[in-house]
């Protein structure tokens, strides 16, 4: 029998993460020897809060690692029900928390637990890629919603008319503040785009993995609105945990039990170790907003400097660590451009193809999550390459 006889299935064939394959590419390139600013990936660059690796070193030197519950550790998930009460004024169970392997685990989870083959998920356009991409492996339909700056590139009511005009609508998948664009939906927009989602028995999954690198008033958690909606989140950004792959949900009564019987035979449990580190991090405050300031500082100087190196039409940057910044007037082509870029100036960028693929030609997504001199230097180097 030939290899030809054992072909892969047909929902293994999604588009690739375009940013980790930049990743890949300006490694090589490190590898030949070449210095390159990392502005592709969203991975701060400030280290885990020295609590959780306290915490961790901690427990190896009993070298004793197990499972745990599906649903995770009880101090993590009573000390993320602290967190709500204390950030947002609102009193969540620790029953409705679920400790998840990042926030990757956390959408495969709600994708599993709240819809059924075939059924319509709406998203935004521009939007983090993973989205679309694990809904259709999973033989879901991903809908996506084109948003402008009429409404500051947020999903509205009136969008999920239009979608449902075509046949129905089972849930809807909003990031505020959003990947890639950094915009986030104002309470009012967002109070009305939840409980439209509840009025209309369309399920609501608020990925909030970016809250707390907020830079404008007015973030608000959709727990705050409806006890219904799923909430995903992540100690990888502004807990700066990437590489530890430790993340929650909150979840509606009614799909605790579904969610933990799927995740007891896809995952057996989040690392230990990430969960004992997890819980020692969330008492970092201090710590990260150190990380927070140099955020700001980097933020406050590509809105200054991009500009006058000649990108000087960007999104509202209102939260996460992202400039989505327009290429149009050197290039249609962001693919293209981005690997150009990064080739002659040393500088890593995601295309915008990547989160958008009818209008990201004309994109580029810029991380400032980097050390400040990092992106000081971007700045040098695209000057001499959009000249």
């Amino acid at each position: 029998m030939t290899d030809d006889a054992f072909q892969p299935s047909l929902r293994s064939n999604v588009a690739p993460f375009i940013a980790m394959d930049v990743l890949a590419e300006a490694a090589r390139l490190e590898e030949e020897g070449r210095e390159i600013v990392h502005m592709e990936v969203g991975q701060p660059s400030a280290p885990a809060p020295k609590a959780a690796v306290e915490a961790a070193r901690a427990v190896l030197d009993h070298g004793r690692l197990g499972y745990t519950a599906a649903l995770g550790i009880a101090p993590l998930r009573q000390a993320l029900s602290r967190h709500y009460q204390r950030q947002y004024g609102v009193e969540i169970s620790p029953d409705r928390i679920m400790v998840t392997t990042g926030s990757s685990a956390g959408f495969n989870l709600a994708f599993l637990s709240a819809f059924d083959q075939g059924d319509r998920v709406v998203l935004t356009a521009p939007g983090y890629p993973a989205y679309r991409n694990i809904l259709k492996a999973l033989g879901l339909v991903p809908v996506e919603v084109e948003v402008d700056a009429e409404t500051r590139w947020c999903l509205t009511p009136e969008h999920l008319e239009k979608v449902r005009e075509s046949g129905p609508v089972k849930g809807v998948l909003v990031a505020s503040p959003a990947n890639p664009t950094g915009t986030m939906m104002d309470a009012d927009a967002l109070t009305k785009l939840v409980q439209y989602c509840d009025d209309e028995n369309i399920r609501f999954i608020s990925d909030e993995i970016y809250h707390g690198l907020d830079y404008a008033p007015g973030q608000k958690s959709a727990l705050e609105i409806s006890n219904n909606a799923i909430i995903i989140n992540s100690f990888s950004k502004y807990y700066c945990m990437t590489g530890w792959r430790i993340g929650w949900m909150v979840l509606p009564n009614q799909l605790i039990r579904p969610t933990e019987r799927v995740a007891q035979n896809l995952y057996i449990s989040a690392p230990e170790i990430s969960q004992i580190a997890a819980t020692a991090a969330l008492d970092a405050v201090q710590e990260l907003e150190e990380v927070k300031a140099g955020y700001v500082a980097n933020r406050n100087l590509l809105l200054k400097g991009l500009p006058e190196v000649g990108l000087d039409k960007i999104l509202p940057v209102d939260g996460a660590f992202y400039v989505y910044a327009d290429i149009s007037r050197y290039s249609n082509d962001s693919l293209v451009f981005a690997k150009k870029m990064l080739h002659e100036a040393g500088v890593a960028a995601t295309p915008g193809v990547d989160f958008d693929p009818v209008h990201g030609h004309e994109y580029l997504r810029f991380s400032f999550a980097g050390a400040h001199d990092q992106m000081k230097e971007a700045l040098v180097r695209l000057s001499g390459f959009l000249k």
